[in-house]
């Protein structure tokens, strides 16, 4: 019997750099990544994609993109947000 696990953030990082051209900085264990001040963090058993803006310490969220069936369909989404701010 072979047993076969799906991880849709395992692809996330790779995405991330993909998606924004650029590599980014890994936060918390592949879960969030650091573009500019712009944090994306995978949420919710990976079902929700955080766009966080960062000042220092201070963390305000800007917008959430749900995650569907590809990682990279989320990011395309969420940089399409941030293009339009």
């Amino acid at each position: 019997m072979t047993m076969r696990f799906e991880d849709p953030a395992a692809d996330f990082i790779p995405a991330v750099e993909r998606v924004f051209g650029a590599q980014p900085r890994v936060l918390d264990g592949s879960r969030a990544a650091l573009i500019g001040d712009v944090k994306l963090q995978l949420e919710a058993g990976e079902r929700e994609l955080w766009l966080i803006e960062r000042h220092g310490v201070l963390e305000h969220r800007l917008a959430m993109v749900e995650v569907r069936e590809d990682i990279e369909e989320a990011l395309r989404e969420a940089k399409e947000r941030l293009d339009g701010n």
